[in-house]
């Protein structure tokens, strides 16, 4: 990660304008629904006094809880290495001891891994609904438009998911500007409906939440859940820290994206004090009649900007479960020279793009599709929280009694978000949880499977010394050049050296062999990347390890390896691997129906030749049979 304070306050002010872009997309698009939603779910929630001025309470101290002091000031304490995100959260917690038992430990990383498939599902929520939500103004300006706005939602997302392979730095630099612009806008739309109604400021006292809940509690427990959504890019701004630096997000927050949000959401609450029959759009109903249309044109660039930020971030996610063995090789293309995390996956860019159309299709509007928003992210919410409180123990050292009340005052906000979407289920809730399951079924069944598949082969292993004894005694024929053969298990001779050697009968004059490992950290330098050992007889052992953020090139690794008894030349070098295909059998560690999973997954993993940029045209490929 760049020094954040490189450059001084130039750099720090272009960096929060780069975040603004970046960072606050999601959360900065909710004015467009949040306000009104909370009186759609509370069905039959009067638009008055007391239920305005207590809904905007609620919002007010919902930013403040959840975004400013969970977030902002605790929940990013916990970096990786300067990388956030639920994933490298539970990386923190997976190696630790001492705060919790082992049995809770691995509960623990099972149900991080659990948020971490609820992200996809929001990943495709967020595109879905952000982009209908700001066609939908079309309706405002001309109902005669209403039957394009749906058609004009898929067109939508088709070009957003289509542009996604040119990657995010070709236009990047326009991100943080425009979206300067839509928080200016949105902030003085709000300011125009405060003047007129200076007293809605009043809201910001507790008091009127607390009175809200205790005249009209059943309504209040139903208005949380759509309350929800004006934080629910909480957990993107963590995910992204990496990229831009603590100090950057932060500013942005409270300079302008805090600030504008409220007069906004402030402003709507005026409106519908003057005018109560607003409440189906309070957004559009705010500017005056001409500037609808430019609005819906803003408010439609500012949520793909909002939808790339949750696009990017599931690409990242996809980096980091492969790295960290969650989820099989899948093509990565790296989309920037100078920033590593900027990456583009064309499976999870497909699956996300029929996700996202068939939600528009299915749900037809953002009223509808309100419904299945939410669940997944107050799910992965509360679970940050859990993981927080190991980390607090763990690795800040903070007492049990600081970290025990920190952990529950924040559980006490998460647990009333997660209650009040909990029963958006049946309507619609349901949709990221099976998505959710579905991804952590085959996070889970992977790993499981992938070490099963390890004990197998391990069971015909020959330590690599017995090997190179037995050559040194009984001498086989050498050709000229270098034989790389990947293997996961240091110490051990390949299979595939055996096959090779068995079925053709010659070893090459240099034989390397590379075991590849992802540690717990997002980036290796390249100074501690490379271990080597050498066996004599031209046999050398090289262990490769990368940061789950880094891409494994094994070739440039191998060469920057300077060494006197060591040399490789990426030019000259077959590379050899090994391609185990999977059988089901009968035995046991595994259901039936996860080995057939493992099995179905196995054989559509991404070749390693792309994984680890191996050269095409240098690789030889040993099949094998294992059965698991």
């Amino acid at each position: 990660m760049q020094e954040e304070n490189r450059g001084g306050s130039r750099y720090l002010l272009v960096m929060s304008i780069g975040a603004l872009g970046v960072v606050y997309g999601d959360i900065g698009t909710s004015p467009l629904y949040a306000f009104r939603e909370a009186f759609v779910a509370a069905e039959g929630l009067a638009v008055d006094h007391q239920s305005v001025y207590g809904v905007l309470s609620l919002i007010f101290w919902a930013l403040v809880l959840v975004v400013s002091v969970k977030y902002l000031l605790f929940v990013m304490r916990a970096d990786n290495h300067g990388e956030g995100g639920i994933l490298a959260l539970t990386a923190l917690v997976a190696p630790g001891r001492g705060a919790v038992g082992r049995g809770t430990r691995w509960g623990l990383i099972l149900i991080g891994l659990f948020g971490t498939a609820l992200l996809y599902g929001d990943g495709a929520i967020t595109p879905a609904i952000s982009v209908l939500a700001a066609v939908e103004g079309l309706e405002v300006a001309t109902p005669g438009l209403q039957p394009i706005v749906i058609p004009l939602a898929v067109v939508i997302l088709i070009g957003l998911f289509g542009v996604q392979r040119r990657g995010t730095s070709t236009i990047g630099a326009v991100f943080g500007p425009i979206m300067v612009f839509w928080f200016t806008a949105i902030a003085a739309l709000g300011v125009t409906q405060i003047t007129r109604e200076p007293g809605i400021m009043a809201a910001v006292n507790p008091v009127y939440a607390v009175r809200f809940a205790m005249a009209q509690p059943g309504l209040t427990f139903l208005a949380l859940g759509a309350i929800f959504l004006v934080v629910t890019g909480s957990e993107a701004i963590y995910a992204d820290m990496g990229h831009l630096g603590k100090k950057p997000i932060r500013l942005g927050w409270f300079a302008l994206v805090f600030p504008a949000l409220l007069l906004n959401y402030f402003g709507q609450g005026a409106l519908l004090m003057s005018d109560p029959t607003a409440v189906d759009n309070p957004f559009y109903r705010m500017p005056p009649d001409w500037a609808v249309l430019p609005l819906v044109v803003l408010a439609t660039v500012a949520t793909v900007i909002a939808s790339q930020a949750l696009i990017s971030g599931a690409f990242s996610l996809t980096m980091q479960a492969v790295q960290l063995g969650y989820l099989p090789r899948v093509r990565i293309d790296h989309t920037s020279s100078r920033e590593i995390g900027q990456v583009y996956v064309r499976s999870a860019n497909y699956a996300l793009l029929v996700a996202s159309v068939g939600l528009v299709l299915a749900f037809r509007s953002s009223t509808n599709l309100a419904a299945a928003y939410g669940v997944a992210v107050t799910t992965t919410m509360v679970i940050t929280t859990a993981l927080l409180y190991v980390v607090m123990r763990e690795r800040w050292h903070w007492s049990r009694t600081v970290a025990v009340g920190l952990t529950a005052a924040f559980l006490v906000v998460d647990l009333a978000f997660f209650g009040a979407n909990i029963i958006k289920i049946p309507a619609g809730g349901w949709v990221p949880l099976v998505a959710g399951i579905m991804v952590f079924a085959v996070m889970t069944t992977w790993r499981r499977g992938r070490g099963l598949l390890a004990v197998t082969l391990r069971r015909g292993e020959l330590p690599i010394e017995r090997f190179i004894g037995s050559i040194a005694t009984h001498p086989q024929q050498r050709v000229a050049g270098t034989a790389v053969y990947l293997f996961t298990d240091p110490g051990a001779t390949p299979p595939a050296l055996l096959a090779n050697l068995r079925h053709n009968g010659v070893l090459h004059e240099t034989v390397i062999i590379v075991a590849v490992k992802t540690a717990d950290v997002p980036h290796v330098p390249q100074a501690r990347r490379a271990t080597l050992h050498h066996h004599g007889e031209g046999f050398h052992e090289v262990m490769l390890q990368f940061g789950f953020m880094d891409a494994p090139d094994v070739p440039t690794a191998l060469a920057n390896i300077v060494t006197g008894e060591f040399g490789f030349d990426p030019t000259d070098a077959t590379f050899v691997l090994g391609r185990e295909t999977v059988v089901s059998s009968g035995r046991r560690g595994m259901a039936p129906w996860r080995r057939h999973l493992f099995a179905a997954v196995h054989r559509n993993a991404s070749s390693a030749v792309e994984h680890f940029q191996l050269p095409r045209t240098q690789v030889i490929e040993i099949g094998t049979q294992i059965e698991i």
